[in-house]
């Protein structure tokens, strides 16, 4: 069984779908560290040719507390300006119907406050778009050995999932060491995004931004090839 595990994001970038479309089970990391002014929170979007952040508030966000120990902050106004954004960077795109009309529910639909939740939410939604059906599950609902941290716990939640395979982001390498995964008889891969490149109105391209950019501009259909051009390393 292929197992891949990662911290929940804010509309992460495509890898991120690519990853949970190419294992068995997926485990979003959620009780593990906040990182500050990392991607947990925020993401970018193209507005007029250039990469843009938008983000969600949160409440007493620190890196001295776990992802599902912060909430977000739930604030009318600064909803409406990221949606605002969003038909301003995006409203000639040719999804951008479809993919506004998404984001616009799942703000205004989340009763979650607790800042995993909310992000599990965005990850089953986005996963139904894409017609991704790996099943999720909270790493904070697996029973796991205390005092694990880093390599021994990934290992361990393999172990305990009943993984022979481990798949992790290629920024990852540097981690995570294959003899100790293979010693407990785990295949250890990385998964490396092909090169994707796709029309942004008539810009030059800028890669790597929120998913939401790649679905303005493709169809469902063309994103699902996408989903599959990576390599294994």
């Amino acid at each position: 069984m292929k197992l891949g595990i990662m911290q929940p994001y804010f509309f992460p970038y495509i890898g991120y779908w690519q990853l949970i479309s190419a294992v068995d089970e997926y485990v979003v990391f959620n009780d593990v560290n906040y990182i500050n002014r990392g991607w947990i929170n925020r993401n970018r979007i193209l507005c007029q040719g250039r990469p843009m952040y938008i983000n969600i508030l949160l409440s007493k966000a620190s890196q001295n507390k776990k992802i599902n120990e912060i909430d977000v902050l739930q604030d009318e106004r600064h909803t409406a300006k990221l949606l605002r954004t969003l038909h301003d960077c995006y409203h000639k795109a040719p999804h951008f119907g479809e993919t506004f009309e998404l984001v616009s529910d799942i703000l205004a639909s989340s009763a979650e406050r607790r800042l995993d939740l909310y992000l599990l939410d965005i990850v089953q939604r986005v996963c139904g778009c894409l017609g991704i059906t790996t099943p999720l599950v909270l790493s904070s609902e697996i029973p796991q050995k205390p005092d694990l941290r880093g390599e021994a716990r990934i290992i361990d939640l393999c172990k305990t999932l009943g993984a022979d395979e481990y798949y992790n982001a290629v920024g990852g390498q540097s981690l995570y060491n294959r003899e100790h995964f293979q010693q407990e008889g785990i295949s250890l891969r990385f998964l490396k995004t092909n090169p994707i490149v796709y029309r942004q109105f008539q810009n030059d391209f800028i890669a790597n931004l929120s998913i939401l950019d790649v679905m303005m501009f493709c169809s469902p259909e063309e994103i699902r090839g996408l989903l599959g051009s990576y390599t294994l390393l």
